[in-house]
């Protein structure tokens, strides 16, 4: 008999809260024409999704509301089109 064993908790510094809404990815400082949606969120990142075959690189912006304040980030990790992503500066 397999014994189960108890998934993996990550313990994270900050408060991840879930959302499901829409965001847009700026690149090289054009437009924010990529659109993306957040599955969760907190003060140092987040977890996006993306619609289509954006190709990010390592670093882009992203704004959360349309032509609204945009948020400098580090791709940290990738799966298939979900994105880990940390905010810097």
């Amino acid at each position: 008999m397999d014994k189960l064993r108890p998934k993996l908790k990550v313990k994270r510094q900050q408060l991840r809260r879930r959302r499901h809404q829409s965001a847009w990815i700026t690149l090289d400082g054009g437009p924010a024409n990529h659109r993306c949606e957040v599955a969760d969120v907190s003060e140092a990142g987040a977890k996006i999704s993306l619609s289509g075959m954006v190709e990010t690189g390592g670093q882009f912006s992203i704004a959360f509301v349309p032509r609204g304040a945009r948020r400098r980030c580090e791709v940290v990790w990738r799966r298939g089109n979900m994105l880990g992503i940390k905010f810097i500066g």
